[in-house]
């Protein structure tokens, strides 16, 4: 299946009584993640469970979270195709990305297996991977204005078209200090939306892409701000909550982080400075 939204039989109650109906609802599929480096060793990391399409943005934005890729050039190729499983009836979808001899295939974490799509590749990542966010973004750079910010959560939801049939799916865009809305992405898993976004700046050569903002449809744990701070995002705007890490990771990379964005209000949680004017109420 390769479609976003899948139909579905139900049945509807209400204070009238009920009806058999259909509706329309995310996909949730999994995919196989090969990674081939130039020398010829290989790296499966197993399944990710994800909403089909942009599948290449996917495998992109996940190698660059792990750190193997940085730039476009590292990428050979990315193939889709299948394999065929112990039963030779069941053929898995599976995408391998060849890489060239700039990627680093070593540094994919040992814990591979199922990833959900409520967590993505999250699971894998470790405390240890802070250390390699790098050098921390420059403080002050770019500045958004607190109209921008506020109009980011209606636009992000008005680019979500899959999620306005379903209801069912998470989204990451990128926008630039103007409040332009450059891509999005979705998936049911956030941090699926956040790697498929990420990978879309790498395949443009585009990263570090520290002249745009990153805004999410859900909260933001440690992962996400992971996420960014490796694409050099200097700024996250989320309709959700923070958790404790993803404010202490913020704080650590230089990020701007921003949450409870909606109805015209928002928190800044992490490098104000970003914001002007800086006196506004």
């Amino acid at each position: 299946m390769t479609r976003p939204v899948a139909i579905r039989a139900l049945t509807r109650y209400a204070v009238d009584g009920r009806a058999h109906d259909q509706d329309l609802v995310a996909v949730e599929a999994p995919i196989s993640l090969l990674v081939q480096s130039h020398s010829g060793a290989a790296r499966d990391l197993g399944l990710l469970m994800r909403t089909p399409g942009d599948d290449e943005d996917l495998a992109a934005g996940v190698l660059t979270a792990e750190g193997v890729i940085r730039h476009a050039a590292d990428i050979v190729s990315i193939e889709s195709g299948v394999r065929v499983g112990e039963d030779t009836t069941d053929e898995n979808p599976v995408i391998r990305v060849s890489v060239g001899p700039g990627a680093d295939i070593n540094a994919i974490s040992d814990r591979v297996g199922i990833a959900t799509s409520a967590c993505g590749l999250c699971g894998r990542l470790s405390m240890r991977q802070v250390d390699r966010f790098g050098t921390a973004l420059v403080s002050g750079s770019p500045e958004v204005e607190v109209a921008v910010i506020r109009s980011l959560p209606d636009q992000l939801r008005e680019a979500q078209r899959a999620f306005a049939q379903t209801g069912g799916l998470h989204a990451a865009a990128i926008f630039t200090p103007a409040g332009t809305l450059v891509d999005v992405r979705e998936d049911v898993g956030r941090h699926n939306a956040v790697d498929k976004i990420v990978g879309v700046l790498l395949r443009r050569d585009a990263l570090p892409a520290r002249d745009l903002v990153l805004a999410v449809s859900g909260r933001i744990a440690y992962e996400i701000v992971q996420k960014a701070a490796m694409g050099g995002l200097p700024m996250i705007v989320a309709v959700g909550a923070p958790t404790d890490l993803a404010v202490d990771a913020a704080r650590a990379s230089g990020i701007t982080l921003i949450g409870f964005a909606r109805d015209g209000r928002f928190n800044v949680y992490t490098h104000g400075d970003r914001i002007f004017p800086h006196d506004h109420p």
